[in-house]
């Protein structure tokens, strides 16, 4: 399944990427070498602790290598006529009115009002045009958004 993230997205991730293989790396090899000459490495709290530290950052090297392998660039687009990822637009409920953005679930953040493609809400919205109302399941009940304007 691909990787869907915005140019920015995939720039700060190759960094992360970059830091974690050369710096972080270093660093835990730094910690384990320290820890062992502590000694018994059975009871060894800083080794063991090391050792841990080491297996999480490899697989996130691991996830970062997947992720930046299958990605797609999903462009920032304005003023088309159907939301699709990239697409900031306005919606309206229950008298609110909010801005979103359709990003990849690796850059989701609701509270910026940037909402998975993958998410109910954001699959709801995927295809929909201005002026038409999407309805999603909630455990409260079903909720209603009126798309108001594609910016």
């Amino acid at each position: 399944m691909p990787t869907y993230l915005s140019q920015e997205k995939l720039d700060e991730l190759k960094r992360e990427l970059e830091t974690r293989k050369k710096e972080t790396r270093r660093e835990i090899a730094e910690r384990i070498s320290q820890a062992k000459e502590l000694g018994d490495l059975a009871e060894n709290f800083e080794y063991h602790e090391a050792k841990d530290a080491q297996g999480m950052n490899e697989t996130r090297i691991q996830q970062l290598e997947g992720m930046i392998l299958d990605v797609v660039i999903v462009e920032e687009t304005s003023g088309g006529n159907t939301i699709q990822l990239g697409v900031s637009f306005e919606a309206e409920s229950g008298g609110t009115t909010r801005t979103f953005q359709i990003v990849g679930a690796n850059e989701a953040n609701p509270l910026e009002g940037k909402i998975s493609n993958e998410s109910p809400l954001g699959n709801a919205f995927l295809g929909a045009k201005a002026g038409e109302t999407v309805e999603i399941e909630l455990p409260i009940g079903p909720v209603r958004h009126t798309i108001t304007r594609i910016l």
